[in-house]
């Protein structure tokens, strides 16, 4: 059962965002959905998520939720906003503390696609159940406000990189095409990136230079609070479960 105060229930969503070919092979952002198997919304597809349970903390609950729907065990995930409209869910009164990740493809591959679980390109969305297309369309604005000043896209790429690869990242999350003269340029000049000694082997032509972020990344910074969650989480590992996941049952 949702942890409740007043009358008010508490649940936890994720959006999902990973890089994934379009129907003309060019890279786009897309996400998993589930659809729902119970009412409100009864087979409305939906973000996954569920209740927090009164043991766990909120991000314990969304990674134990995307787990169990999705398979997914994300590196990147930070929380998005808290939803709490009056009327958003038909028959009681929930709040939901929304989070959103990144994965690379390799990650995504992970995600156990069936008929309740299934990827959307992220700009072209069914009506989904409650205001999840409200809650995707918030995350999409974060994802490309966030591309243009912050080291974000690290979060689609391996630790090793062509600028060829992050220009793409860059080019599929803005949705429009960068000049690669330019775009040289400006990564070499922002100090973010170097190379780091190594060439992609295998190709007929001039092997591109490999890159990677200097410094520690760090995509998800709560601040104070980052030696505190790093602590609880060595303190609490999630164990590895190989249960099939389960389709949706109470993500508001």
């Amino acid at each position: 059962m949702p942890a409740a105060a007043s009358g008010i229930g508490l649940a936890v969503s994720t959006v999902i965002f990973a890089l994934r070919p379009d129907d003309a092979g060019a890279p786009s952002v897309w996400l998993p959905l589930v659809r729902r198997i119970r009412e409100p919304f009864l087979h409305r597809w939906a973000l996954p998520g569920g209740p927090v349970a009164l043991s766990e903390s909120l991000e314990a609950s969304a990674r134990r939720n995307l787990l169990e729907t999705t398979r997914l065990q994300p590196t990147y995930l930070e929380q998005l906003y808290a939803f709490g409209d009056v009327d958003r869910s038909p028959d009681s009164r929930l709040v939901s503390i929304v989070y959103w990740a990144l994965v690379r493809p390799e990650e995504a591959e992970r995600v156990s696609l069936g008929e309740n679980v299934r990827w959307f390109p992220a700009d072209d969305l069914p009506d989904l159940a409650f205001d999840h297309n409200l809650i995707v369309e918030y995350a999409l604005w974060r994802l490309r406000t966030k591309m243009e000043y912050s080291r974000i896209a690290h979060a689609f790429l391996g630790e090793q990189f062509t600028l060829a690869e992050l220009r793409g990242v860059h080019e599929a999350v803005l949705q429009k095409p960068l000049d690669p003269a330019n775009f040289r340029r400006q990564m070499e000049a922002s100090g973010a990136i170097e190379p780091t000694g190594d060439v992609v082997v295998g190709g007929r032509h001039r092997p591109p230079k490999l890159y990677r972020y200097t410094g520690a990344v760090s995509l998800a910074d709560a601040g104070p609070l980052t030696a505190r969650v790093v602590a609880a989480a060595a303190q609490h590992p999630r164990p590895a479960t190989d249960d099939a996941p389960h389709p949706q049952e109470d993500a508001r």
